[in-house]
């Protein structure tokens, strides 16, 4: 059984009468979904009672099995940044943007103009430092180009974390990927990890509760890290998870606007 205690105040879960349990959360629209808790995927096991948001960001004190690290992802959006000041703000790791397609109809790949600039400084503070790529991918093909493009623009840089498949859907526009089913979905993230593993760097997922309950086989992609995304106080998902994106809207000493802001849970 697991310990609605440890959940957020936003998300509910009720038992059905099947013995199942179903989790009541909220997407980032406001709007509410339910979905049925998989018994057959891990869980994660944090303790959300030692979790606070402050001005600050968050902290998260009193686990015996867990510790946090801060850290921001970034694309050409963010425009020059003082690496160093943000290393002296306290923040430990970054995912830079290194390539996205865009999510129109002929879906072109193209490298992030500040990615390698970025790589390069941040790393040079004594950061870790991960890469993501924007994904449009509509089957398998496209999400092993997408793949061997990283990689080539990487050109044998080493990563201190991952290499992370953002499969983004468009709400608000039509989009190339609007037709691409959840099976095709699972396919594309296996295609893109597994060519990513094969040049020696480690592959990452970037999640929300929506992908979870309604596009991702779990079940498929349980070897892979996730790096999840969700903005309310506490994440809504009951599965596994090492990164989390918790705001959209940061502010970083070093960086002129909003920022995302992450954490990564660290076992003691």
């Amino acid at each position: 059984m697991m310990n609605t205690d440890r959940m957020s105040d936003t998300e509910q879960i009720e038992e059905t009468e099947d013995n199942e349990q179903m989790l009541h959360y909220v997407d980032a629209w406001g709007e509410w979904h339910d979905t049925i808790i998989r018994d057959d995927i891990a869980k994660n096991d944090y303790e959300w009672t030692c979790l606070k948001q402050t001005e600050n960001g968050i902290t998260y004190e009193g686990d015996s099995n867990y510790a946090i690290r801060k850290g921001i992802d970034v694309s050409y959006h963010q425009g020059d940044i003082d690496w160093k000041k943000v290393k002296d703000a306290g923040y430990d790791f970054a995912f830079i943007r290194i390539a996205y397609r865009g999510y129109g109809e002929e879906g072109q790949l193209n490298a992030d103009r500040r990615a390698l600039a970025n790589i390069e400084e941040t790393q040079a503070t004594g950061m870790d430092v991960g890469v993501y790529v924007f994904s449009q991918a509509v089957n398998e093909e496209e999400a092993d180009e997408e793949a061997r493009f990283v990689i080539d623009q990487l050109q044998g840089r080493t990563l201190e974390l991952p290499i992370v498949y953002d499969p983004e859907l468009i709400r608000d526009d039509e989009a190339r990927t609007d037709s691409v089913t959840g099976e095709q979905f699972t396919a594309n993230t296996i295609a893109f990890c597994e060519r990513v593993k094969a040049a020696g760097y480690q592959p990452m997922i970037y999640s929300n509760m929506v992908w979870e309950a309604d596009l991702y086989d779990l079940g498929k992609l349980q070897s892979y890290p996730v790096w999840y995304a969700d903005y309310e106080q506490i994440p809504q998902t009951p599965y596994a998870f090492r990164f989390w994106q918790y705001s959209e809207k940061g502010t970083v000493d070093g960086i002129s606007g909003d920022v995302d802001l992450d954490v990564e849970f660290i076992r003691r």
